[in-house]
């Protein structure tokens, strides 16, 4: 029976790991001792100023950029045949890898429950983003909270935590302030 293990890789190697594993499972045909090899990863939004040919950033013009951001750096989860010596050795032998998790001899593998978050996050990242309601520069004005009223202009926007950074005027002084997308509107 098939279950899933967590493999410790080299941080930042994770997506090589998972590529030398695919490829050394194909050439010693052993298909039949795994399942699924999964990097956890999310996918984010940042915004960038945009920058001139001559690589100086351009005032007020941004850049929205998809990002992937990987959820346990240092980490893949491999799907393989429980308690066999030869799949072990496989995973072990891939340059990036360093160990199973686990006790010292057996590694160990996850819950159930460790496995419906797993295919919980993969299924999220085949979908795309939400629109983002805001982008740098735009004029919005506080509708909630303690600065309802009160008008800016967005500075940078943060879609993973649906907040943004903004600048308001308070006793004459230009304030930068951070505050839930629903708390604002766009003027």
């Amino acid at each position: 029976m098939k279950k899933f293990y967590v493999v410790h890789t080299r941080t930042g190697s994770e997506k090589k790991a998972k590529e030398i594993l695919e490829k050394l499972i194909a050439e010693e045909e052993k298909q039949d001792l795994f399942g699924r090899i999964i990097v956890p990863i999310k996918k984010t939004a940042r915004w960038y100023k945009k920058k001139s040919k001559s690589g100086q950033k351009e005032e007020n013009e941004y850049q929205m950029v998809e990002e992937e951001r990987k959820l346990y750096p240092g980490y893949i989860v491999v799907e393989m045949e429980e308690n066999n010596e030869e799949a072990i050795k496989l995973v072990t032998s891939v340059p990036y890898v360093t160990h199973f998790l686990g006790t010292r001899n057996r590694p160990t593998p996850l819950s159930e429950e460790e496995v419906k978050m797993i295919e919980e996050i993969e299924k999220e990242k085949d979908t795309s983003l939400p629109e983002i309601p805001f982008s740098p520069g735009d004029h919005v004005r506080v509708v909630k909270g303690p600065f309802a009223g009160f008008s800016g202009t967005v500075e940078e926007v943060y879609p993973d935590r649906r907040r943004i950074k903004m600048t308001i005027t308070i006793f004459g002084r230009m304030t930068p302030i951070e505050i839930d997308f629903f708390e604002v509107e766009k003027i």
